[in-house]
């Protein structure tokens, strides 16, 4: 237990007699989803302040994450029964980020110990449910998300100019969900975090996808009936269009 409170110290310490900061900003901190949304791309840049010069021989990284909104995520496990492949297992997890990106001055690992990534949940890994590691359920999620594009890592994705500029850019995939995705960029030096500055990207549907958004959601019976007469009409237009093709 002393051991726990000992790195617990050395790990949040810095933060307190930091005499470096974070200031940064976003190239645009609203997304629009559209219906000819195919993604989008966001420049995070910014620059260390300090109150006194830089320190020799030592190491400065910097670490940048976007956090997707969190929900509860339901796996099923699908199994061969009598010829078909059937449900036959669901497992719950707790909540999951829709969309995880972290990008790095050098590979997480080289930057900060375990102990640090488990306190501060950096990596995706430890974003989900790190104490019940191999869970099949918990594996399946991270494979399947990384698989998709929504679960990402970019080593030696933030160029660090004379240890004090920075930038790098996040590219958020078309199939994205509403709400607000956390920006997290986080000063590291010889593997202890000295700042942490966070701010947020709000994403959000418009036009024509807000109006079926809130429609689906507000008046799912109204939603279905146009559904259907919209299936419906397409299906005798096209009727239309062979008969007249064939005369």
């Amino acid at each position: 237990m002393r051991g726990f409170f000992l790195a617990l110290a050395l790990t949040f310490a810095p933060l307190w007699l930091s005499a470096e900061e974070v200031v940064a900003d976003l190239s645009q901190n609203r997304v629009s989803i559209t219906a000819n949304f195919d993604g989008s791309e966001i420049l995070i840049f910014g620059a260390i302040k300090r109150e006194a010069a830089i320190p020799n021989k030592s190491e400065l990284d910097v670490i940048v994450t976007v956090t997707g909104p969190k929900k509860i995520e339901t796996i099923l496990r699908k199994a061969r029964r009598f010829g078909i492949w059937v449900n036959v297992e669901r497992e719950r997890l707790g909540q999951a980020p829709s969309f995880y990106s972290v990008a790095s001055t050098r590979p997480v690992e080289d930057v900060i110990i375990p102990t640090t990534d488990a306190l501060w949940k950096i990596t995706a890994d430890e974003q989900i449910l790190s104490e019940r590691r191999g869970l099949p359920a918990r594996e399946a999620l991270l494979r399947i998300r990384s698989e998709n594009g929504l679960y990402r890592r970019a080593n030696s994705g933030v160029t660090l100019t004379q240890d004090t500029l920075f930038n790098t850019s996040i590219a958020l995939p078309a199939n994205l969900v509403e709400g607000d995705y956390v920006t997290r960029i986080l000063l590291v030096r010889d593997g202890l975090i000295l700042d942490d500055y966070s701010t947020e990207i709000q994403v959000q549907k418009v036009g024509i996808e807000r109006w079926l958004y809130n429609l689906a959601h507000d008046n799912a019976l109204i939603y279905g009936l146009l559904s259907l007469a919209l299936a419906v009409i397409a299906g005798w237009g096209a009727s239309e269009i062979f008969r007249l093709i064939r005369r």
